[in-house]
């Protein structure tokens, strides 16, 4: 009991100064645990300064005085990591039958399918923030900023009625030069090398390389509703190898969203989609040398169509609210989830055009023979 008082005592003597010092050396979750530790802790752990060291280090691209100056108006960067640090988990997958999925249902009117409602008057393709960083084998190769959505002026404008995405690649971020350079992995990056693709055909060793060390944050923030969210999956969902070329390498990422009273199907995906070519095999002095060529966002419906403007300005808005996790193994079973009842609907409706092309042939065969029969 003694040594406890006097251990208590001792912690309590030591300087604020000290107690910061120790502070601004932990990551993010780590820093929220130590908050409950004790009374000295948690009032240290409510400076801003603390948690924009965090932000920093995670997110590169929230160095920029024009990103700080975003964070500062919609809360903070303690907010701002507690609500872009969990992903976005979405378990409300409705087991829908096909036939609820009629491109106009009885209970939606047009002008309620693609949004045309009042709720849509308040949101502005400006009110929106892209804050983007990749990151392979701990290390940031890209961070870009995109203010506002690209070719979305005018209400009545293409936009708002075609498929909605974002190549992000092609537009440069605010004020900022360097934004137009080339992203480039290469064997001092932590590649590994290799000879050829023919040989890469057989090992897959870059390819799994790749795949496991790209990290991808996509941050969406709002700057009318004061909200944020990471709209990534951090880790790959998936990808292909050599399509459409045998250089080329696509790798998913992205979440599910809720859609509910905005699209009859109630959630979508949206789909983050990164893809590098190999521009250098080992040789010649050459090392292996990958270039991002694309960094792309879209949204798509159960059926597997994009998303118009319209409704994915509202999905957008409504994923800034919506549930997240920390526990990464959450994230991945809302995405299989989807995936899995997204293939179901589309075994169903085979099978129901499958069913109605027999019926159909039945129907003809029936009605040629009726029509012989009494030509007969």
């Amino acid at each position: 009991m003694v040594t406890s008082v006097a251990s208590v005592e001792g912690t309590s003597s030591l300087s604020t100064d000290l107690f910061y010092d120790i502070l601004r050396r932990l990551d993010g979750s780590t820093l929220a645990s130590a908050a409950c530790a004790c009374a000295a802790f948690c009032s240290i752990s409510k400076e801003e300064r603390l948690w924009e060291n965090v932000c920093s280090s995670m997110w590169p691209s929230t160095n920029r005085e024009d990103v700080k100056s975003l964070i500062s108006s919609i809360g903070g960067f303690r907010k701002f990591y507690a609500d872009c640090f969990p992903l976005i988990v979405n378990k409300e997958v409705s087991e829908c039958k096909w036939n609820n999925y009629r491109e106009y249902p009885e209970e939606w009117t047009e002008a309620e399918y693609y949004g045309d409602t009042d709720e849509f008057g308040s949101i502005s393709p400006l009110d929106f923030v892209s804050i983007v960083d990749i990151r392979y084998k701990d290390k940031t190769i890209c961070s870009k900023v995109l203010w506002g959505i690209p070719n979305a002026n005018g209400f009545n404008g293409w936009f708002y009625n075609c498929p909605f995405r974002i190549d992000l690649l092609t537009y440069t971020a605010r004020d900022d030069d360097d934004d137009d350079g080339e992203v480039i992995l290469s064997v001092s990056d932590g590649l590994p090398p290799i000879a050829s693709m023919e040989r890469e055909r057989k090992d897959g060793k870059l390819w799994q390389e790749l795949r496991d060390g790209l990290r991808l944050s996509w941050i969406v923030v709002n700057r009318k509703i004061k909200q944020a969210a990471n709209l990534a999956s951090w880790s790959p969902l998936g990808g292909q190898r050599h399509w459409p070329t045998d250089r080329d390498f696509v790798i998913r990422f992205g979440s599910i969203l809720p859609a509910k009273d905005i699209l009859p199907c109630q959630v979508v995906e949206c789909i983050l989609s990164m893809k590098f070519r190999v521009i250098h095999t080992e040789g010649e002095g050459v090392q292996t040398t990958l270039k991002l060529t694309e960094l792309s966002m879209q949204l798509e419906d159960m059926e597997g169509s994009h998303v118009n403007g319209r409704n994915s300005l509202l999905i957008l808005k409504e994923a800034l609210s919506c549930h997240r996790s920390k526990n990464y193994t959450e994230v991945l079973e809302s995405c299989h989830l989807y995936s899995k009842v997204q293939s179901e609907l589309k075994e169903e409706k085979m099978r129901n055009e499958s069913r109605l092309d027999r019926l159909c042939i039945l129907s003809g065969i029936a009605a040629f023979i009726s029509f012989c029969y009494y030509v007969l």
